[in-house]
């Protein structure tokens, strides 16, 4: 069995970043959390992890510079050992073109970006729940 390593999030909005990574660490302190702000670069690091160093959650925002979330998801489908891994678009999208899209990419969930912090900390929880 592979080892897992920490949570991969991938948020191209400086706020909305530290939002995420609180509620996260609110949800599980210590959460060891691997950051990126653009699509190529998290698919660059997840593409060099070996495999027993995958990570237990992968998040990403749906738009992001260079590759978008859905394009990310295409990208790490083609490689099976991404399969158990939970993979999350978290996005301010609802649009249900922008849903279908990353679920047929591989996406475990799509949540929309909650406008408050109560709920984006139980939002966090429940992403926290979805890890291997």
């Amino acid at each position: 069995m592979a080892a897992h390593s920490g949570i991969v999030i991938a948020e191209d909005d400086p706020e909305d970043m530290e939002m995420i990574v609180e509620a996260i660490l609110l949800a599980e302190p210590g959460a060891q959390l691997h950051k990126f702000s653009d699509g190529f670069s998290v698919y660059e690091y997840l593409h060099t992890r070996p495999d027993n160093d995958l990570p237990s959650l992968i998040i990403l925002d749906y738009n992001m510079p260079q590759l978008t979330g859905a394009q990310v998801l295409k990208n790490i489908s083609a490689e099976m050992r991404y399969g158990p891994v939970p993979k999350i678009i978290l996005s301010t999208s609802n649009a249900q073109l922008h849903q279908h899209e990353c679920i047929r990419n591989g996406a475990t969930q799509y949540f929309v970006k909650p406008s408050n912090l109560k709920d984006l900390n139980n939002l966090a929880r429940t992403m926290i729940g979805l890890r291997l």
